[in-house]
């Protein structure tokens, strides 16, 4: 069974460098036989958090909160992708993720940073891990740091340079840490239900 992967992205900008890091991930997780999807929270448009999607009745969503909740009570794992914003959180991920609650717990999580400078995303990537650990989700040890993404990765998410190479070799075992708690995770829920 092919692990199900939702990988998010959360940059409302015009020139967006990180969908290559987000490209970068779906591409090579699918190459690994994972069943990968992209979630672009700018593509899904949700509005500035005003009602949980547990505060609505049941079948009373709007239909792209509906949407998105089933996909990630169906998903094994997460990967957050997300840039630095004057050392924090990206406001429209936090807005996709804060829409939602019981639908994320029991699950793992994964952190990849990136920035246009050294820092690689490193502070938002630090501030991520504590928000969806609060959220309900595993975060992974391992995680991804991409600096200078406009030269780590071309305009597709494929490496370029020092970089790109770097990510590479980053990559195999970010991946096998995912795979491995995404494993425990769902042989746990099988085994026993979640206490809550």
């Amino acid at each position: 069974m092919a692990d199900r992967i939702l990988v998010f992205y959360g940059s409302y900008r015009a020139d967006r460098q990180g969908i290559r890091l987000a490209h970068y991930l779906v591409r090579n997780l699918a190459a690994r036989g994972a069943d990968v999807e992209l979630i672009d929270a700018k593509a899904v448009g949700l509005p500035m958090l005003d009602r949980m999607y547990k505060e609505y009745p049941v079948g009373g969503a709007p239909a792209a909160l509906e949407d998105l909740a089933g996909k990630i009570r169906a998903a094994d794992a997460f990967v957050f992708v997300t840039g630095e914003y004057n050392w924090g959180i990206q406001p429209g991920l936090k807005n996709l993720t804060d829409h939602f609650l019981q639908e994320w717990f029991w699950r793992p999580a994964a952190i990849a940073s990136y920035s246009a400078g050294r820092f690689s995303g490193a502070r938002a990537g630090l501030a991520w891990h504590g928000t969806l650990s609060e959220m309900g989700m595993v975060v992974i040890s391992s995680s991804l740091a991409v600096g200078a993404i406009g030269h780590a990765l071309d305009a597709e998410g494929r490496p370029t340079g020092d970089g790109g190479a770097a990510l590479d070799h980053a990559f195999p075992r970010f991946a096998d840490d995912l795979a491995w708690w995404t494993e425990a995770a769902r042989t746990q829920r099988d085994r026993r239900a979640p206490p809550y």
